[in-house]
């Protein structure tokens, strides 16, 4: 029988589904702070997720591209899924929201974030 969810792991998506990226941070920042087992990169992949997409959402472009890699760097490990989330997915969502400032040449890339392509996570049954 697996495990029930932290709460504050559903509270964060969500937060993180209401395009509440701050709020997501925050409260997945507190339950990794708490947590020392194998998903804590897992938990902070999804922190600098949604810290991009603060940054990206506020204009902070430069900001942004550091921590779409970051979060990459974290959440790798973890596909194709990881604590009911389709992790395979969730990185091309934020590659397709974010590949024109990741593709950019400029160091302050000029781009709105699109509504529409901003990723949302569905824990899987």
């Amino acid at each position: 029988m697996p495990q029930p969810y932290d709460p504050r792991y559903l509270e964060g998506i969500e937060h993180f589904n209401k395009c509440d990226f701050y709020e997501a941070h925050e409260v997945w920042e507190d339950l990794w702070q708490d947590y020392s087992g194998p998903s804590r990169k897992f938990y902070q992949g999804l922190i600098q997720v949604a810290v991009c997409l603060h940054h990206f959402g506020n204009g902070n472009t430069r900001g942004a591209i550091k921590l779409y890699h970051g979060s990459r760097g974290y959440l790798e490990p973890y596909r194709p899924s990881h604590e009911g989330i389709d992790v395979e997915k969730l990185l091309s969502q934020l590659e397709t929201c974010c590949r024109e400032i990741v593709d950019s040449k400029e160091q302050f890339p000029k781009a709105e974030i699109v509504p529409d392509l901003i990723p949302e996570i569905h824990l899987e049954e």
